[in-house]
């Protein structure tokens, strides 16, 4: 399979960016009020680095995440709403996600050309912020 073209890998990390913030507005709404504003925060912060992205490749304005993203999101949905602890089950659910995408974004780095890498590596920041929220949650909702 011959190696993808960096707006590609760019292109595939916005839909997943997408995907992975309407997982969070969608959890949001169905959170308590103080984790609501944790979860908008952090869908604020991936909005900012879908913007900065799009910028940064001249690309066209992506509005929409992958048809995978919208089928998780549902079933995290339908499974969440099964869990006897249903804000503890959303914050695993979206620390597993946030955990893949950065993981994603990491990858994309090592595989794309210098120029790339460091629109890549400017967002990584925001993402590690929304990591240790998230690993701070996931900590805190094991008891």
């Amino acid at each position: 399979m011959p190696p993808r073209s960096p707006q590609a890998i760019c292109h595939d990390l916005v839909r997943r960016s997408i995907d992975l913030q309407r997982l969070y507005r969608h959890a949001a709404a169905a959170c308590e009020p103080g984790l609501r504003m944790v979860l908008g925060e952090n869908a604020h912060t991936l909005g900012v680095l879908i913007a900065d992205l799009q910028r940064a490749n001249d690309s066209m304005l992506q509005q929409r995440g992958s048809w995978r993203g919208t089928v998780h999101r549902h079933v995290a949905g339908c499974l969440v709403r099964t869990a006897a602890r249903r804000d503890h089950a959303w914050i695993r659910v979206l620390a597993h996600h946030e955990s893949a995408l950065l993981q994603a974004f990491e990858r994309a780095i090592a595989v794309v050309p210098a120029e790339s890498a460091r629109v890549l590596h400017r967002q990584l920041p925001r993402l590690r912020g929304i990591h240790l929220d998230m690993h701070n949650l996931v900590g805190s909702a094991r008891y």
